[in-house]
């Protein structure tokens, strides 16, 4: 509706130009938007103030002039001028009942458009390192870019889903460590290594899953009995020092285990936590297109050319005995390691190559949601891709507040090290898959999350994942019950509907004229909460309608339209929970 109203204003003001009420060469551009007070209508257009300003002439002349042009035109009821110069649009019952028509026959495909043509963008979700299960914290990052994800296909992108698993470095080390300790215990426990556990290792049962699984499957092949002869564990909390006994460990492990059965034991720990994840993220509905391995990534080469390709374009230069990145030049408050003396690429220069490459894959934009103890990180990440040669401004990030968990009225301390944390399974089984993906997009990514799982598992018209669910289900049982007492349902072009002329049914009709708007807007915005929104907005006003009025009444006639009516709510919630990963129940 919102593009046949531009249309409209356009060829008004085309045919003003023509008849002389306008010198313009060029016509200025034209924006047309909701009102946000029904009472100025459907849509407004502040298109004479824009004239107004380039003919010096008087805003709300020019708007008079142009309604008087626009009246009459087609969809329309009325145009009002309104303010200082702004042209409000009331749309006509007749456009209203047309929407119905519409979502009859498009059904599922309605929301969806083209907008994107078909242009190639990579969106980079939950990305957690694979050092413990996924956890609440994940889940709303897992749940943002998967609507995300959702929302730029439906209008129109060509969108691949991909997870950076960081398989390589100390922390994938310590988790090795950290499994092959608990595999000691089990494996040598007649006679154990005297090795106290690492305060500053991995924590948690997942830990002894994983050496129990080990074990079962490969016996003795990692048992050691070896004494560790290293540092003590420090007294206290001294942090240096348990740094320096984790980082002794570890030596020791791969020492004793030697290089092919310390890279078996790694392998073997870090497949078992992808895999834990993958599974989780099935669970919870979704699936990536792709995992990308760091490891493998650097074992191509990938970071050393990316480092390369910086040096060449003078970005790289040495000093005591590391190679630095001039971040600087690029804004930041200094300049970055890229390898450390000991030869090593850091984790930056890792990231580098990593985004170099996803634009070498051919994708036209890159999207990374990342979590708020990233922030700082993205005009680093910006300056790197200019240096480049690429354009940051295809790079963009969405940063995503921390959520907070309450059970009970109060808030659930979580500490991944520790062991002490809810995870996302955890999450799932308790309050359900569906009210989990709802309640992770109902606020704005900037804004922090207050987790209720006791609402979340209400079954209560205050939980708005039910609310809007029960909507689905009640038009489900409606229509079930016009099968049953012999009523012809409405297809694709249902007869009838300029009976729906009362103010419940054009509110309700008005509002699922918005969703097309609402997809679009959501995906443009980065703004997944917009369609949690809407979806209550609309539950709300069917149920309003619903308890107002009449479906399955003896004017076959209305019935039928008021039926045509329900099941394009129906379609439209349908549509909109899709979107978000919720089902649509028939029952509840």
């Amino acid at each position: 509706m919102k593009q046949h109203l531009h249309e409209v204003v356009e060829n008004a003001l085309r045919a003003m130009r023509e008849d002389g009420e306008l010198a313009l060469e060029e016509l200025p551009g034209i924006v047309v938007e909701r009102t946000r007070d029904p009472r100025h209508g459907d849509f407004a257009t502040p298109v004479a103030l824009r004239l107004a300003k380039a003919l010096g002439r008087k805003p709300r002349d020019l708007a008079e002039r142009l309604a008087a042009r626009l009246s009459g035109a087609a969809q329309l009821e009325r145009v009002e001028v309104a303010g200082p110069g702004f042209v409000n649009f009331h749309l006509s019952a007749a456009a209203l009942q047309d929407v119905v028509s519409q979502v009859s026959a498009e059904g599922e495909a309605f929301g969806r458009s083209d907008q994107g043509g078909g242009r190639r963008v990579q969106v980079e979700f939950v990305s957690s390192n694979p050092t413990g299960p996924l956890h609440v914290g994940h889940g709303r990052n897992a749940a943002f870019g998967a609507v995300l994800a959702n929302l730029l296909d439906a209008v129109g992108f060509d969108v691949q889903r991909e997870y950076y698993v960081n398989d390589i470095g100390r922390q994938m080390d310590t988790l090795a460590l950290s499994v092959w300790l608990r595999y000691l215990e089990l494996e040598c426990s007649d006679t154990p290594v005297a090795v106290a556990f690492p305060a500053r290792g991995y924590q948690g049962g997942y830990l002894r899953e994983i050496a129990e699984a080990l074990e079962a499957e490969h016996g003795d092949r990692f048992a050691e009995s070896t004494p560790f002869q290293g540092v003590t564990p420090p007294p206290g909390r001294d942090a240096a020092g348990e740094e320096h006994y984790l980082d002794a460990l570890i030596a020791w492990a791969k020492e004793v285990l030697s290089a092919d059965r310390y890279q078996e034991l790694f392998d073997y720990v870090r497949d078992a936590m992808v895999a834990e994840m993958k599974r989780d993220l099935e669970e919870f509905g979704i699936v990536f297109d792709r995992w990308y391995s760091e490891g493998e990534m650097k074992a191509s080469g990938a970071v050393e050319r990316a480092i390369d390709v910086l040096e060449r374009r003078g970005h790289v230069y040495e000093a005591e005995g590391a190679r630095w990145f001039r971040a600087t030049d690029f804004g930041d408050e200094k300049d970055r390691v890229v390898v450390r003396e000991n030869g090593e690429s850091t984790y930056f220069a890792s990231d580098i190559a990593y985004h170099r490459e996803k634009f070498e894959r051919g994708f036209e934009h890159v999207i990374d949601v990342w979590g708020a103890d990233h922030h700082g990180y993205v005009p680093r990440l910006k300056g790197a891709l200019a240096a480049l040669g690429c354009d940051p401004g295809s790079f963009e990030v969405t940063v995503l507040q921390f959520v907070n968990l309450f059970r009970g009225g109060r808030r659930v301390q979580m500490s991944t090290r520790a062991g002490e944390f809810v995870t996302l399974r955890e999450l799932r089984e308790e309050t359900g898959r569906d009210a989990a993906r709802f309640f992770y997009v109902m606020r704005k990514g900037d804004q922090h999350l207050d987790f209720d799982l006791d609402l979340a598992r209400s079954r209560t018209s205050e939980n708005p994942v039910y609310y809007i669910q029960y909507a689905h289900a009640r038009i489900c049982s409606v229509l079930r019950q016009a099968r049953a007492r012999g009523h012809a349902l409405p297809g694709e072009a249902p007869p009838h509907l300029d009976r729906l002329s009362e103010g419940g049914e054009l509110a309700l009709m008005r509002c699922l004229s918005r969703y097309p708007e609402i997809v679009e807007s959501a995906a443009a915005a980065r703004e997944p909460h917009r369609m949690a929104f809407y979806l209550r907005e609309l539950a709300t006003e069917f149920h309003t309608y619903y308890n107002a009025h009449v479906v399955l009444g003896d004017d076959s006639e209305l019935r039928s339209a008021r039926l045509a009516l329900s099941g394009a709510v129906r379609q439209v919630l349908a549509n909109g929970l899709s979107l978000l990963g919720v089902d649509a129940p028939e029952s509840m």
